[in-house]
């Protein structure tokens, strides 16, 4: 148990960075010149680089199990990312500790997943993981008016330098309090990155990939990135209130994670939970894209709506994980990951086009109705392909 909330720990600090760049927009645009679109790179970049890493950490919690994969990647590129943050001077330089920080964030929801999948009964894979999101969103929480509160007593620089020394204390813990799980097979039977060619031939897992990545798009874009700019730029709201909006909308995305988890069991299906809470996040993003220029209070709701529905991660993890073979656990999690942070970042940079190109400087709504649109088209196709998936209802509780 000490394992695990040392890597519970860990994932707080993995949804704080992947969220905070909305808060610290103004200080960035103000100190160091960074504009909207400098900040969609940096933030394209961490998903991007979180993404692709997952291929390395998939093999490496095979091999070598959760806890030295964790430690290293955490401690070394996420608090060395961190430390380079809080010395940037210009953008390039926070894109790449963007970078860092996402490929050292990678493996900590992996290794805990991984954990679950070799130590507890399948038919509670929902509800753990979508608990261990939701305990990690708290991350989302403290990177919204927390760091704006923190941001503006000490500084940023200061904040994230202090953020660096935790996230490499972090890592001595994950070092020293985690137990790897027995391995699946022996050493022979690993085939190494051929395995992801052996879980793309799983034609099961095909309808799932693109709603396990574009369920958390809309959410961590609009979180992560364009609350900020949409708020100050249309709304004219200061750093403070946009703290507080993305506040509730990073509450919502923890309760989200927590009201899933056990709706699978309720209902005795993943498939159409995962689809009407995608389809309630669907109206809200054509009602966002409809009034952007709303009520501050409707669209303050409708934020936490979509925060809500696009935090099914951990039930479309348990759905996918349903179709993986036991010695294929590592790369198979890590798979389904790469699409769930892959598309996001694929889209984080799409996003930033798409604001640019439909900007107006007499309406500046106008980019932010057309990029609500571009998010809602892309999850109504995911829903569309989804609906061919097959169901992986929950193992039913043995009678007496």
């Amino acid at each position: 148990m000490a394992g695990l909330a040392a890597l519970a720990i860990g994932y707080v600090l993995s949804q704080f960075y992947r969220s905070f760049l909305a808060v610290l927009t103004p200080s960035l645009s103000a100190e160091i010149g960074a504009t909207n679109a400098d900040l969609a790179l940096a933030s394209g970049a961490w998903f991007l680089a979180f993404a692709l890493s997952q291929f390395v950490v998939g093999v490496c919690l095979d091999r070598y199990g959760p806890k030295r994969t964790a430690a290293s990647f955490i401690g070394l590129a996420g608090g060395g990312g961190a430390l380079l943050f809080s010395c940037a001077t210009s953008p390039w330089m926070v894109t790449l500790a963007m970078v860092m920080i996402g490929m050292g964030c990678s493996p900590v929801l992996m290794a805990s997943v991984y954990i679950f999948a070799r130590s507890f009964s399948p038919k509670h894979m929902a509800v753990l993981i979508s608990s261990f999101v939701g305990f990690g969103s708290l991350g989302n929480v403290v990177g919204a008016s927390p760091l704006a509160a923190a941001a503006d007593a000490w500084g940023w620089r200061s904040v994230m330098f202090g953020l660096g020394l935790l996230t490499i204390a972090v890592a001595v813990a994950i070092m020293a309090l985690v137990r790897d799980p027995g391995r699946e097979g022996t050493a022979s039977s690993d085939n190494g990155f051929a395995g992801y060619i052996d879980l793309l031939k799983i034609r099961a897992l095909w309808p799932i990939f693109p709603l396990m990545g574009l369920n958390y798009v809309a959410a961590a874009g609009i979180r992560g990135l364009w609350a900020g700019p949409f708020l100050s730029e249309v709304h004219g709201a200061d750093t403070i209130l946009i703290g507080q909006v993305t506040l509730y909308m990073a509450l919502a995305m923890v309760i989200g994670s927590f009201v899933y988890g056990p709706l699978d069991t309720l209902f005795g299906t993943r498939k159409w939970v995962a689809f009407v809470g995608n389809g309630i996040g669907l109206v809200a993003l054509i009602l966002m894209a409809l009034q952007p220029m709303g009520n501050l209070s409707t669209l303050t709701m409708l934020l936490v709506v979509i925060g809500i529905t696009g935090s099914g991660f951990g039930l479309l993890m348990a759905h996918g994980r349903a179709f993986i073979p036991a010695h294929l656990t590592g790369r198979g999690v890590t798979l389904l990951n790469f699409f769930a942070i892959g598309v996001v970042g694929m889209v984080q940079f799409a996003s930033g086009a798409v604001y640019t190109a439909a900007a107006d400087a007499n309406d500046p709504s106008a980019a932010y109705a057309v990029l609500f649109w571009f998010y809602a088209v892309l999850l109504g196709l995911a829903l569309f392909i989804f609906l061919f998936a097959r169901d992986a209802r929950p193992e039913k509780k043995a009678s007496a």
